[in-house]
């Protein structure tokens, strides 16, 4: 049976330290998914000029933020990475030209922010797949497609990221009303979603008010069409988790599961 394939928010880096809902939704999450023999994970904060992929046996924990409490940046995330995946990837789409990082980068807390609490163990090997920023919507997507095979090898194909994501619109009060512009995007991408109109979700996520307020760069979304590329129409769609957080930030976490 093929691996689920899943999109998770991630947020506020200070989730990471925290016991709420969302993390909860995370932890019961890592409790139903089978154990994947290794994962291939797209963050939002991994953007590079090409595709590159994560091939170092030892990726290191990447605190890739500021003005943050000092326990935060103590966290870590050693789980191994898997060189011998990322040059198998990286053969099987030649055409995509895809380079291979030995050394500097490692798991961002796109990653580990969220993985901590799924697979708490750090136990299984995690590649990072990073964000081509010279790219349209469309190529995220059809890379997506071309990864799918993945899931037939055990291996759970991941992407990190926000629907939607405007930190500068962002409320850091407690439990902030979320905006009419951003309730109203993350119900339109589940509406695509649910009718499995992912045309509309690459093409046209740009086109309205609400969509540029929501995407005002592109690389929290992008991750989440890696996922549509890897679902198939047999998948069932499965939210493990809705919300808007500071406002601004969608974080819904959903998957395409085999049946």
């Amino acid at each position: 049976m093929k691996t689920p394939t899943l999109f998770l928010g991630h947020g506020n880096p200070m989730n990471a330290l925290k016991d709420n809902e969302f993390t909860q939704s995370l932890v019961e999450l890592g409790g139903s998914l089978p154990i994947p023999k290794a994962i291939l994970m797209i963050s939002a904060h991994w953007e590079t000029q090409g595709t590159w992929l994560t091939a170092m046996p030892e990726p290191r924990t990447i605190h890739d933020f500021g003005n943050f409490p000092e326990e935060l940046f103590q966290e870590q995330y050693p789980a191994p990475g898997s060189p011998e995946l990322a040059r198998r990837i990286a053969g099987e789409l030649s055409e995509y030209n895809i380079s291979l990082d030995n050394q500097n980068w490692g798991l961002d807390h796109g990653t580990w922010s969220v993985l901590k609490f799924i697979f708490p163990e750090a136990d299984i090997p995690v590649v990072q797949l990073s964000l081509d920023r010279t790219k349209p919507m469309s190529f995220h997507y059809e890379l997506g497609k071309k990864i799918n095979f993945l899931r037939d090898e055990g291996v759970m194909i991941m992407g990190s990221g926000n629907i939607v994501h405007n930190i500068r619109k962002a409320k850091w009060g407690e439990n902030p009303e979320p905006y009419d512009w951003a309730k109203n995007f993350d119900k339109w991408v589940k509406e695509k979603l649910d009718a499995r109109d992912y045309q509309a979700l690459v093409e046209t996520s740009l086109e309205s008010e609400e969509g540029k307020l929501s995407i005002p760069t592109p690389e929290h979304y992008q991750p989440l069409l890696y996922i549509l590329g890897a679902s198939e129409d047999s998948d069932k769609l499965i939210y493990d988790y809705e919300g808007i957080d500071m406002a601004s930030m969608s974080m819904r976490c959903l998957r395409f599961q085999s049946i």
